[in-house]
């Protein structure tokens, strides 16, 4: 991650950068995002450019610049443009519904699960086995995702379960009689 630190962030037209302190405000077109990083790092606002560096070369310093560009560079990409996951239910009988901001999972357990949908994300149900979401924190998006995901994980026999659009799941053989 140490070379990732020293590209620099370009800015776009409409977007505000303001640090104070540790603590750092993305304002953009689609919503505002606010961030403690960390002091190690210095920050260099000029010319619609952001740089990041490091004061010094030890391991746990080039690990922070790395990591402190990557996450300023998804707040800025989060207010442009935002971030979006979409997940599949695959299944006999799967379906998700949305009511308000509960959505429900019918996946084959005794009883619904009823997730809260976290008020900074956005989502669509197209149809029963779609699940969209969307939102300007790329953590948050994939987050949620990834607890929707859990309720029920794809199996590796017949496929079954929540899964990514773009996910490949490699089927296993059952067993063979003798």
């Amino acid at each position: 991650m140490s070379r990732i630190g020293y590209k620099t962030v370009t800015i776009p037209e409409g977007v505000d950068v303001k640090r104070d302190g540790d603590e750092v405000t993305v304002k953009g077109p689609k919503g505002t995002i606010t961030r403690t990083f960390s002091s190690i790092i210095t920050m260099n606002v000029a010319d619609g450019e952001v740089n990041f560096d490091r004061p010094d070369d030890n391991n746990k310093t080039r690990a922070i610049h790395g990591t402190t560009r990557a996450n300023f560079n998804n707040m800025v990409e989060g207010v442009t443009n935002g971030f979006a996951k979409t997940l599949k239910l695959v299944g006999v009988g799967y379906r998700a519904q949305l009511k308000g901001k509960t959505l429900t999972l019918s996946v084959g357990y005794s009883n619904p699960v009823e997730m809260e949908v976290p008020e900074a994300l956005t989502l669509e149900v197209p149809d029963n086995n779609t699940i969209k979401i969307s939102g300007i924190s790329k953590q948050e998006v994939g987050d949620f995702a990834a607890e929707i995901r859990a309720v029920r994980s794809p199996e590796p026999y017949k496929g079954k379960g929540i899964r990514y659009e773009d996910e490949h799941i490699s089927l296993k053989e059952g067993k063979t009689g003798k």
